[in-house]
């Protein structure tokens, strides 16, 4: 492949939502990739988007970097420099390395999906490695700030009905530990199982979660001050215009709740579900009970949560351990 400039000499850099110049064999490639991720793989809607907008940013620069369209016969040849100057590109943009941990996952994948059509090759690009990642510690809520935020989620409300879903909403995270997006997607059907609920996380991976009394009782109460009358085929959270509640609203009032209760930046929907399995480990649940509670693949991805309590936990020991 014809030589590039270096990132010290290359300063621009290509707008990610501008369209990539890529051939129409790459661009039907990439669209059949999707839909294998989509379809195949089942990989979370959001993921798909997340890894769609990647690839096409990478195709972007690279269309940038060579100065002409890309073709197949120039991702077969991408090398190592090339591949320097798209990280450098992104490093000199901002961006986190989570995103371009992330970002590189996605190019390896297609590029895999190249070499198993038989049309790409590129031994440089499968073997990249990004910087490394350091593993975050989950920020959860004490058990007090917790109860003010289920407190103050009914209290701080512009309608009753929408305080009772906000508190249903608290309760439901921090009750059973799930995903926002996880929450957002169940329906008003999906309740009236009994004692647990079914819930499909990343990846379509199903769990089992109990569905505690008081949650239970929260989210009845819910729907029954719903002004449409909570149809059993209708979204289980609404927004004021009666469709599926979006994540955003909830996380707005979210930050509504944290500054009014003088909470941190940290204080987040998904902080109540950190906060569900900190308290639960404090108080003496197994990882393992705690890896299936959250729907985690790996354990390795539960056990951030003893880097949390050290003391919590070892008052546990004391009391359950015989010759503490």
């Amino acid at each position: 492949m014809r030589s590039r400039t270096t990132p010290a000499q290359k300063t621009t850099h290509p707008d990610p939502a501008t369209p990539c110049a890529v051939t129409g064999e790459v661009a039907g490639l990439a669209s059949a990739w999707l839909e294998q991720l989509a379809s195949e793989r089942r990989l979370a809607h959001n993921t798909v988007l997340a890894y769609h907008r990647d690839l096409k940013e990478f195709l972007a620069f690279v269309a940038d970097h060579d100065g002409e369209e890309t073709r197949l016969a120039t991702l077969e040849s991408l090398d190592h420099g090339d591949l320097r100057s798209w990280l450098a590109s992104r490093a000199a943009r901002g961006l986190a390395r989570t995103s371009t941990s992330r970002a590189l996952s996605a190019v390896k994948s297609f590029f895999q999906y190249l070499d198993r059509q038989g049309v790409v090759s590129n031994p440089v690009v499968h073997n990249a490695r990004a910087s490394r990642v350091p593993r975050q510690v989950p920020r959860p809520l004490t058990m007090d700030e917790a109860t003010d935020v289920l407190a103050c989620a009914e209290e701080s409300a512009p309608r009753v009905w929408i305080g009772k879903r906000d508190l249903a909403l608290m309760m439901l995270l921090y009750g059973g530990g799930l995903r926002l997006g996880e929450a957002l997607a169940l329906d008003v059907r999906d309740i009236s199982g009994g004692e647990t609920l079914r819930i499909v996380g990343k990846g379509n991976k199903a769990r089992m979660v109990p569905l505690l009394a008081r949650v239970r009782e929260a989210l009845l109460d819910y729907l029954r001050h719903r002004p449409d009358g909570a149809p059993p085929a209708s979204p289980l959270f609404i927004g004021t215009r009666g469709g599926r509640l979006n994540p955003g609203v909830a996380q707005k009032r979210f930050r509504e709740m944290r500054e009014r209760l003088g909470l941190p930046a940290t204080a987040t929907p998904h902080a109540m579900r950190h906060s569900f399995a900190t308290h639960l480990l404090g108080n003496g649940v197994d990882l393992r009970t705690i890896q299936e509670l959250l729907g985690h693949a790996s354990l390795t991805t539960t056990q951030r949560y003893t880097r949390i309590d050290a003391g919590g936990l070892l008052e546990v020991y004391q009391k359950a351990h015989p010759r503490a």
